[in-house]
């Protein structure tokens, strides 16, 4: 049956306000009326150019000229080019693209459980992740995010994903169990009040994962290309003595500047269970 109230077509998933936006530049929005408002927002830490940036509006222009769309079936020259940007300098050695974070997340969550399904431990299933997080809307990333509100109503909780309080060594090491495939951590949470990881906490919990044979996986969908004056948010935490590298990571929002674009990191090693097919 359908709402007579509402008349838009979508979703009501969200609560926009009244004005329409028709064109943005740099900083700006402009509205279908001719107001003027300066974007905080960029698009939820999207906008990492601002809005209508010339070298990214030629680019998007160039590229649609010649080829819209190919599928991974093929070899695409720029997606390469992408991928060693990414990875240069980095931990990183492969890259998997995709369509947004939430989707980041997920190859980032199967690339963990099939790493280790095929070096030998096929139980290690499980994934931490901390209070406070958000890691996307999907089933699993829900179940990763564990916010009650966001579980409410989409049935069972997808199994293998485990909370510990925000910055709880102490019951970090206590869930770690024989069943544990890897722990995921925003370096600087968001939608949890911009509560940073420390440097030491951080160098600690690469420490904690090397003892455990676990996985460290980075979500920097909303830290990562350059936010907090790194290309990455956790390489603040490198230092002589040690570092903080994942095995994983996820990125999106900023790597596109409003082009719907995602991407999940890895090293060779942990990506070794990433073949055709899967």
């Amino acid at each position: 049956m359908t709402d007579q109230t509402n008349t838009s077509p979508i979703y009501d998933t969200f609560a926009p306000p009244p004005m329409r936006f028709e064109r943005g530049e740099g900083v700006r929005l402009f509205t279908d009326t001719g107001e003027e408002y300066m974007d905080f927002a960029t698009g939820i830490a999207v906008m990492s150019l601002g809005h209508s940036h010339p070298a990214l509006v030629d680019a998007l222009k160039e590229q649609a000229e010649k080829l819209w769309h190919l599928s991974n079936l093929y070899k695409i020259p720029g997606q390469e080019i992408l991928a060693n940007k990414l990875c240069d300098g980095t931990f990183a050695e492969k890259v998997f693209f995709t369509n947004s974070g939430t989707e980041a997340m997920e190859c980032a969550f199967k690339t963990a459980r099939r790493y280790q399904f095929v070096t030998g431990a096929p139980e290690r299933v499980d994934i931490i992740s901390f209070s406070g997080a958000f890691h996307g809307r999907s089933l699993a990333a829900i179940a990763a995010t564990g916010n009650e509100k966001y579980l409410e109503g989409f049935g069972p909780k997808v199994e293998g994903f485990i909370q510990v309080p925000f910055g709880d060594m102490k019951a970090l090491r206590a869930a770690i169990g024989e069943t544990t495939a890897a722990l995921v951590i925003e370096p600087i949470q968001g939608e949890g009040g911009i509560r940073p990881f420390s440097h030491q906490d951080l160098r600690d919990i690469r420490t904690l994962c090397d003892e455990t044979g676990i996985l460290l996986i980075y979500d920097e969908i909303q830290t990562g290309i350059g936010r907090t004056g790194k290309l990455y948010a956790h390489q603040w935490a490198e230092i002589d003595t040690g570092h903080a590298n994942p095995d994983i990571m996820a990125l999106a929002k900023g790597i596109g500047g409003g082009f719907p674009l995602g991407a999940c990191l890895a090293t060779t090693e942990t990506a070794s269970g990433m073949t055709v097919g899967t």
